[in-house]
């Protein structure tokens, strides 16, 4: 990459990954993308996969990708549900999104075993319990 061309910071957008009930009283999981900034962000493109080891052995899940046409600004987007039997895995998301015809992209990755129970804070956005990316 050329010194000279700034890559634009991410600010203000972060994921979350929350514990929700359904109606057959079940646990699920999902992943959140939280856009805390005064504008929206435009063409939001997330790339989704899991990988680590497991007993020696190395583990990889499908990649997903999701496309979110408009997050509006101080609000959120609900990106795709996650398997509890994968939390031990780095899960990894790949978020780019346009501000004004510029683009900004971060990774951010939930390393194994940080999601889970002992984790969950009240996420003022959500309305619920998760676990936020820090």
């Amino acid at each position: 990459m050329r010194k000279d061309i700034k890559v634009p910071e991410v600010k203000n957008v972060t994921l979350a990954v929350t514990r929700e009930v359904n109606k057959l009283n079940e646990t699920e999981w999902n992943v959140h993308l939280i856009n805390r900034n005064d504008h929206d962000i435009e063409n939001t493109l997330v790339a989704s996969t899991g990988y680590g080891e497991l007993n020696g052995e190395h583990q990889k899940t499908s990649t997903l990708r999701h496309f979110l046409e408009t997050v509006p600004a101080k609000g959120t987007a609900l990106i795709e549900p996650i398997n509890s039997e994968i939390f031990h895995l780095n899960n990894e998301f790949w978020v780019s999104y346009y501000i004004e015809g510029k683009i900004y992209d971060k990774k951010f990755i939930f390393l194994p075993d940080t999601i889970k129970e002992e984790n969950l804070i009240y996420i003022k956005e959500l309305k619920m319990k998760g676990v936020l990316h820090s």
